[in-house]
């Protein structure tokens, strides 16, 4: 992604769901994720629909280096992609909750 642009909403979620399933792929990964989270491994599909969840998982990809530089080496981003994200979920309200 390109760094002198904002991300959009919609480029944001798409790269914290891409986080999520590449933390996900790995059990020991998703272990600990489910661990510090303290989700389910069954309220994770419907978790996922949700706004707060996905920055949550921003912020858990973004608390650790070397996943965030093993994640951009397996991806192809820009390890700064995940703080871009994280602000451009964490910041910008839905179009249905501006006045």
């Amino acid at each position: 992604m390109k760094q002198d642009r904002p991300l959009t909403r919609e480029q944001a979620e798409a790269l914290a769901i891409q986080a999520l399933t590449f933390i996900a792929e790995d059990g020991e990964r998703l272990g600990r994720f489910l661990a510090v989270t303290g989700i389910g491994p069954a309220e994770i599909r419907t978790a996922a629909r949700e706004p707060e969840f996905l920055v949550g998982v921003l912020e858990y990809m973004a608390s650790d280096d070397r996943l965030i530089t093993t994640f951009a080496g397996e991806t192809g981003l820009d390890p700064t992609d995940i703080n871009r994200s994280h602000a451009a979920l964490a910041s910008r309200p839905r179009e249905h909750e501006l006045p």
